[in-house]
């Protein structure tokens, strides 16, 4: 009878504890590494945001294949050694699923030999092309690269007749994968690069290199490869200066923050940006709007402030990963990274997105609009 009765109990005991695991799923762990500090908080505190706000909502919408999402993050402050060792965490003592991350480029370096050592699915929110060419297994990023920048950029002033411009580009990864990335694909559309500056990204004053720029009579236009407060103290001392030369920023300027750092300043200023910066002007059949607006509504009523291309990012890159978990059913590392690798017509803030086992970004040099600061706000340009 004892016997029987204690059979009994481990019986009931083993229910309870099923039970309790089916009310208690594992949540999804969701890894973060971002710069919401230092000299890339103008990115990173918007994409933290961003996971913020959608861990919350399909959460309170119960989750994911009946799953919890939880999200750990980590602060690098701008510092790629950080980023490194805090990957490290994520996947050595965390354990996360994924990561979304890497706020610039060097920080995303920093962690790609690890998420590719452990197989672990990363999408990188950096803006360089290296992060994904050549290929890496683990490694993907639902946003333009530099090279496309600058060929989008180029293009224009193509169309405009402008052949001879000064390039000044940031010290960063960002900033010098730019800078060699124009000079690769400037001769195919016939812009001659004849003068060059650098600045840091801790520089307050540029006027000595605007000075060289504005000594120089065969510059035609200004194109500057930065990121953070850089570009918009560099557009500052650019009016101060009194040049009166077209003045064009990559895409890491994608932001309404621009506008309020550079002041009247930034007024004509051509900037690189995605359909989100122009949400409001979008025509009705246009297939990102529905998009764009639902992120604009989400984030502007959560966080009180605009939008930028940097938090659209990561919400780009974020679902395309949950997107490829529900396909997937499974959290399973090896079959989420091959379903992230068959995205196909993924409508983002940042564009469509198509990726392959060849493109592990997916985007098309059209989806970066060029923008133009009129009236203190962005318009795309004529």
């Amino acid at each position: 009878m004892k016997r029987i009765i204690k059979l009994v109990s481990t019986a009931l005991l083993g229910t309870a504890i099923m039970g309790t695991a089916v009310a208690n799923p594992e949540p999804i762990k969701v890894g973060s590494v971002l710069s919401v500090t230092g000299a890339a908080a103008y990115l990173g505190t918007p994409e933290l945001q961003t996971l913020q706000l959608y861990v919350d909502k399909l959460n309170a919408e119960g989750g994911v294949l009946g799953r919890p999402l939880r999200l750990y993050h980590y602060d690098d402050g701008s510092d790629a050694a950080k980023a490194n060792g805090f990957t490290r965490r994520l996947i050595d003592d965390d354990k996360v699923d994924f990561i979304v991350g890497g706020t610039t480029t060097g920080s995303t370096m920093s962690m790609v030999p690890l998420v590719e050592r452990a197989g672990v699915p990363f999408m990188s929110l950096a803006g360089a092309v290296v992060v994904i060419d050549p290929v890496k297994k683990w490694v993907f990023k639902a946003s333009t690269t530099d090279r496309q920048a600058a060929e989008r950029v180029f293009m224009d002033m193509q169309k405009r007749g402008i052949q001879k411009i000064a390039l000044i580009s940031e010290t960063s990864g960002f900033g010098q994968s730019g800078k060699k990335q124009s000079e690769e694909v400037a001769a195919k559309y016939g812009i001659q690069i004849v003068a060059q500056e650098t600045y840091g990204p801790k520089d307050t004053d540029m006027t000595p290199q605007l000075t060289n720029i504005r000594n120089n009579p065969d510059v035609q236009a200004v194109f500057v490869f930065g990121f953070g407060q850089g570009p918009a103290i560099l557009t500052k001392n650019f009016r101060q200066l009194g040049l009166d030369l077209p003045l064009y920023h990559a895409h890491g300027v994608g932001s309404d923050e621009f506008i309020r750092l550079a002041g009247a300043d930034a007024e004509g200023a051509y900037a690189l940006a995605p359909a989100l910066m122009i949400g409001e002007s979008l025509a009705a059949d246009d297939p990102q709007k529905p998009v764009v607006d639902a992120y604009t509504q989400e984030y502007t009523t959560r966080f009180k402030e605009d939008v930028s291309m940097f938090g659209g990012q990561a919400h780009d890159n974020f679902f395309i990963v949950i997107d490829a978990i529900k396909r997937a059913g499974t959290t399973d590392k090896a079959k989420v990274r091959d379903e992230i690798e068959a995205t196909k017509g993924y409508i983002g803030t940042g564009g469509e997105i198509n990726m392959s086992p060849t493109d592990h970004m997916g985007l098309a040099v059209e989806s970066l609009r060029l923008l133009q600061v009129k009236d203190g706000k962005w318009v795309e340009a004529k």
